[in-house]
């Protein structure tokens, strides 16, 4: 397995129970993989926990050969797990370029390194003319692709999407499903994102995570779980 996530638990500390409690998963390399649920369900803050943005009180996180938490004291920081990570908003730097806003995850590189992945960027995401614009200039459904570019540039052990569609028109969502998925797949990135919408990890998802309370409820391929 490439992702493995064990009995994970959390609980806010001014909640009265545990918001996640036994969560585990195992993800194979190069797979889509969705938590699907209702606001309140738990499945944004499964998000943050694998991200680093929160500490489990219990549970084990790996990714590759990397275990990023225990729950006895092993606790890597979100900065140094080498996650890729699209939010809601996209947070794209808006002073930024579009080429800018990708070269900022490449720092480590080399110059020329650098400038050839930036290209190879925004050609897999169309948006090679669009270099030089700034995020104002952009529709919704092109600073979701830049977000993206950005996220997969270092090529991250994991791509986490957080309600990929939740900001883009109705009209839009479902050719830019499409577009996402594509993507994804001609990178071989190994992806997991929580929404709560049926349709969204009806088309991009290989798996199925349906979360309720925390705790997984059904695991399965999206033909097996919802009806079409």
């Amino acid at each position: 397995m490439h992702v493995n996530i064990q009995n994970l638990q959390f609980r806010y500390p001014s909640m009265p129970t545990a918001t996640v409690e036994d969560f585990s998963i195992g993800i194979q390399e190069g797979e889509i993989i969705s938590i699907l649920g209702e606001s309140g369900s738990g499945k944004s803050t499964i998000l943050r926990l694998i991200a680093g943005l929160e500490k489990p009180q219990k549970g084990i996180i790996r990714v590759g050969n990397d275990v990023f938490s225990n729950g006895s004291g092993i606790f890597t920081p979100t900065e140094k797990r080498g996650l890729g990570m699209v939010f809601q908003d996209y947070a794209l730097f808006p002073h930024m370029t579009v080429e800018a806003n990708i070269l900022f995850g490449l720092k480590r590189w080399n110059r020329s390194e650098r400038k050839k992945r930036v290209v190879e960027m925004l050609d897999l995401v169309n948006m090679i003319e669009y270099k030089k614009r700034y995020p104002y200039e952009l529709s919704g459904g092109q600073q979701q692709r830049v977000a993206l570019a950005r996220a997969l540039a270092p090529q991250p052990s994991l791509l986490l999407l957080d309600e990929p569609f939740s900001n883009l028109d109705a009209h839009l969502q479902q050719r830019i499903r499409d577009e996402l998925r594509e993507t994804i797949k001609r990178t071989g990135t190994t992806t997991l994102f929580v929404t709560h919408d049926e349709e969204d990890a009806r088309a991009l998802a290989d798996r199925i995570i349906i979360v309720r309370q925390g705790h997984v409820q059904q695991i399965g391929r999206p033909c097996d779980l919802l009806r079409a």
